[in-house]
């Protein structure tokens, strides 16, 4: 690494003790309700992943639907009443209007995005991370754009020895048309994180150094891709170091999803101290009531923060998204995103 810059993201050290079958805990005598078989996480600590099928019913995600809908009702009031559009699609589904209203105002869907089952592979005590996201993603919208990555990418260097299984939840079937999953099966077993850089496109998100990716992590773009599509009420599980993507929405619909996070209680979030994670589930206190006021506060407000002064000036219909994985890896593409952090390009761009 001589006459190299190291950046704040980088590490050499490997945990792959955490990430593969070593790390399975002892799986549970009794399984309750929602508890996924031995099986399933197995394959989760072997591959990196595990679909599981028809784990909500209809019924179970509507009010999610509903709740989603009434976010980018939200977005399109403030919109109408700052005179940035003239039409509320009120008529729309909750599969069209948002990008009715990307048409009339870019950016609107990102604003909807800054409103916004695990005993078995973490053991007994379970938290929720801070780290959650509602996913829009547009028919041909550059903000839905994502590129390889590991999640740990976006996190603070101390979680990398932090188990933190995602689920990823679509609102609807899931397809490579729409724009489902692509993975590399098994990269994570070196359990280490690659060398990341930002900003990709005209997006906030950072992206796997390819020239790199294969040879760190042990995998092949061709030989260990695999695409899985996802039918409404399934969902994905898979851990933080896995590199995956999701492909362009080449339909006519949003393809709308969650990002739901968990981890063991006292381990590092990984989102540099901005928020804390939730205690859900703990032996020792059967009768636990879950405190969810640390998810009032915005992590989109105050991680901006950690990039500039000027975040502070922002207003609510400002449509770009800043935060410290900024400075955690080179900047080879400059965008409104990393100006408005205060934050230059170094190049070259890839």
């Amino acid at each position: 690494m001589s006459g190299t810059k190291v950046y704040p993201g980088h590490s050499d050290v490997a945990h792959p003790e955490i990430y593969t079958l070593v790390g399975m805990p002892e799986q549970p005598k009794v399984k309750k309700p929602g508890q996924l078989p031995e099986n399933m996480v197995r394959q989760f600590f072997e591959k990196g992943y595990v679909l599981v099928e028809d784990f909500f019913t209809p019924q179970e995600l509507e009010p999610v639907r509903q709740a989603t809908a009434r976010l980018v009702d939200i977005v399109a009031q403030r919109l109408y009443k700052a005179g940035k559009i003239t039409d509320l699609h009120e008529d729309a589904d909750l599969f069209t209007r948002l990008t009715l209203l990307e048409e009339q105002f870019p950016g609107a869907s990102v604003l909807v995005h800054k409103l916004g089952i695990l005993p078995p592979v973490l053991g007994p005590r379970v938290a929720a991370s801070p780290v959650w996201n509602i996913r829009t993603k547009l028919p041909n919208c550059v903000h839905g754009e994502i590129p390889w990555h590991q999640d740990s990418g976006y996190f603070a260097p101390n979680s990398y020895t932090t188990l933190l299984p995602v689920a990823w939840i679509p609102l609807l079937d899931a397809t490579p048309e729409n724009g489902c999953m692509q993975y590399l099966e098994g990269g994570h077993k070196r359990g280490i994180v690659c060398d990341h850089l930002n900003c990709y496109g005209d997006t906030w998100h950072v992206m796997l150094d390819e020239s790199k990716m294969e040879e760190v992590l042990g995998v092949s773009k061709e030989k260990d891709l695999i695409t899985i599509p996802v039918k409404y009420g399934g969902f994905i599980l898979f851990n933080n170091l896995l590199p995956h993507r999701s492909l362009p929405n080449k339909s006519n619909e949003i393809r709308w999803s969650l990002d739901l996070r968990w981890q063991r209680p006292g381990e590092p979030e990984g989102l540099f101290g901005i928020q804390q994670p939730v205690l859900m589930r703990d032996p020792d206190q059967p009768d636990l009531k879950i405190d969810w006021s640390p998810f009032d506060e915005s992590r989109h407000k105050v991680q901006a923060e950690f990039t500039s002064e000027k975040e502070k000036e922002k207003t609510e219909l400002d449509t770009t998204i800043t935060g410290p994985w900024m400075k955690q890896w080179r900047i080879v593409h400059g965008n409104r995103h990393t100006q408005a952090a205060g934050l230059e390009a170094e190049g070259p761009e890839r």
